[in-house]
């Protein structure tokens, strides 16, 4: 069996920030600026608090049956709940979308890689 590589996303929103929280959240902002945005197994947080009060967690799993990503998703909710519990950050909206890269489109350039190595 293939492994497959699932990548989850969790968004949410902050609610009910104290003013500390604000200010954490605030001076981490840079690293976690949605210009750095990457799907990792870990969870990479980004957020602009100063424009909204949204977030998104992205996550990078695997597994290997499409069933797989039922499990990975939950494994992601879990994982952000868990950073921001741990930090006392309040949230609200949690919703969680995933995506199966080996059902996912292959784009021009890939298609035209694939066809040349089948040749």
């Amino acid at each position: 069996m293939s492994t497959r590589t699932f990548r989850v996303t969790v968004r949410g929103a902050f609610d009910g920030l104290t003013t500390e929280h604000r200010a954490e959240l605030l001076a981490a902002a840079p690293e976690h600026d949605v210009l750095h945005a990457a799907f990792t197994p870990e969870g990479h947080l980004s957020y602009d608090l100063t424009a909204r009060p949204f977030f998104s967690f992205r996550f990078l799993d695997s597994g290997e049956a499409e069933e797989d990503i039922l499990e990975a998703v939950e494994r992601a909710e879990a994982a952000a709940q868990t950073w921001l519990a741990a930090r006392g950050y309040g949230y609200k909206n949690l919703k969680s979308q995933a995506e199966d890269l080996s059902q996912a489109a292959l784009s021009k350039r890939q298609r035209r890689a694939a066809a040349h190595s089948e040749a």
